[in-house]
């Protein structure tokens, strides 16, 4: 508030409790210049909910004591507070490599709910089914045919050899064998299989991650495979 928000707000305050009336002028320039001070970061009233005449009113209604600028100041220290606590940064609209355009469009953006001007930004629910797919992020993967490019899962294939011989094994129609848990090395499904090293007194030493399932782990896989190809026929 500037000084003849502050004074409006002051002769407001005087029409419902005369106890802050001042009629030195001296007095009342003294009031005006300390009110200033302790409330020249407050907002007379927001777009969004805030008005310091709202809040002079309540603190008047429900407090005997007269009313000091801290009681104007606290609730506007609490609406900022929960603005932001209810604000979810959106992603900037900039370039992410540029990181102080980036940081400073979510320090503006923090500073705008936080003052009133805008308001906060929720996060976005998790919907159900398709409906919620960005248009352009669906084309997006209908063209790369992962959320992962080709080139990417190609460069990490050697670094998880797992991985990529299941999904090459899938791309080929065969049946994924980290599909289903392994009896022999008891690996849970998505995980891969194990091998386990046996020390002098047959007591287990360690385990070392196979690149391929164990054959049993593969047979279960195919024969739930054909299992589940049986079941539309017989339907």
């Amino acid at each position: 508030m500037d000084r003849r928000e502050i004074a409006a707000l002051l002769a407001y305050i005087g029409r419902l409790d005369h106890r802050l009336v001042r009629t030195s002028e001296r007095e009342a320039a003294d009031q005006l210049a300390q009110w200033y001070e302790l409330l020249g970061d407050v907002p007379m009233a927001t777009p969004h909910g805030w008005d310091a005449r709202v809040a002079a009113r309540a603190h008047i209604r429900t407090s005997p004591y007269q009313i000091l600028p801290a009681d104007v100041a606290r609730p506007w220290e609490s609406y900022r507070r929960d603005r932001l606590a209810r604000h979810s940064d959106p992603t900037p609209s900039v370039d992410p490599d540029d990181q102080a355009a980036w940081t400073a469009e979510l320090a503006g953006a923090r500073r705008a709910v936080a003052a009133g001007v805008a308001q906060p930004a929720q996060a976005r629910a998790i919907t159900s089914g398709r409906s919620g797919i960005d248009p352009g992020l669906e084309s997006r993967l209908r063209e790369i045919g992962s959320c992962i490019p080709p080139a990417a899962r190609a460069a990490l294939a050697p670094y998880r050899p797992a991985r990529a011989a299941r999904e090459a094994a899938v791309a080929q129609g065969k049946p994924d064998a980290l599909g289903v848990r392994c009896g022999w090395c008891l690996a849970q499904p998505g995980e891969p299989c194990r091998r386990r090293r046996i020390g002098p007194d047959n007591g287990v030493r360690g385990t070392a991650i196979l690149a391929t399932p164990h054959p049993s782990r593969l047979d279960l896989a195919t024969a739930q495979q054909d299992e589940q190809a049986q079941q539309p026929a017989m339907a």
